[in-house]
């Protein structure tokens, strides 16, 4: 992850909750959900350099707010008692679906403007986690091809997690591909490359892997991707 990408992700609480769930999800990769943290994570860098602070729109912004509260509600575990007052949701797909109707009516309503396309955004990742996999892909390919590179960069993202979960290997390479030789502040080639070195791996391809490993430990051998590239590498190496 690049210096303008960290400095961004300290600048609020929101980020920093977010940060965590990188961390775990670099170890735990598995299914839309830690995708969709990944993917939470890059996102919230748009928001951050500007979409926010320099809303045009505070309504856009308050039903963005609403749409993103809904989707961090907390899901209560079999067994635990729940303190009064404090809102639930049984599965991840509940919620998903829960927050997906605010993130559409938010891209409905403002979709000419970045909250709306960011929302729209969430829209398909939200689907993806309630098993729409339809709608996730019409969605999220509509969000794909808006001139705003930087949501259109996560869209793709996104889309690649999904054809991976759908068996459509050579669409996500394609995307990954695309991603790589087109970089974002919001999707960097080495973290495409990371991706797309976890699916060579997946399909009992290790020697590819193992090459895209390679360029990444030497092209960023100070930065996070270069040392998850060496950890994978040499996973005996880790501590």
């Amino acid at each position: 992850m690049d210096q303008q990408t960290k400095a961004a992700l300290k600048r609020d609480q929101f980020i920093d909750t977010t940060q965590h769930g990188l961390e775990w999800a670099t170890e735990h990769r598995s299914g839309v959900i830690a995708g969709s943290i990944i993917a939470g994570i890059v996102i919230l860098v748009a928001i951050v350099s500007g979409f926010i602070y320099s809303s045009r729109s505070s309504a856009a912004t308050d039903l963005f707010g609403q749409a993103m509260a809904e989707y961090q509600t907390p899901l209560a575990d079999p067994g635990q008692p729940v303190p009064p007052g404090t809102k639930t949701y049984s599965s991840a797909a509940d919620r998903a679906k829960a927050a997906n109707q605010i993130f559409m009516q938010a891209a409905d309503k403002y979709g000419m403007i970045p909250e709306g396309r960011l929302a729209k955004y969430f829209g398909g990742i939200t689907y993806m986690e309630a098993g729409e996999n339809d709608l996730a892909e019409t969605t999220l390919k509509q969000v794909a091809d808006s001139w705003d590179s930087n949501i259109a960069a996560l869209a793709k993202f996104a889309l690649a997690d999904l054809y991976r979960r759908t068996n459509r290997d050579q669409q996500a390479i394609d995307l990954y591909n695309d991603l790589t030789a087109k970089p974002t502040s919001t999707v960097p080639a080495g973290l495409a490359q990371l991706q797309l070195a976890e699916l060579y791996t997946a399909e009992g391809k290790p020697d590819q892997a193992k090459r895209i490993y390679a360029e990444l430990k030497d092209k960023d051998a100070k930065g996070a991707v270069g040392a998850i590239a060496a950890q994978k590498l040499n996973p005996s190496a880790q501590q």
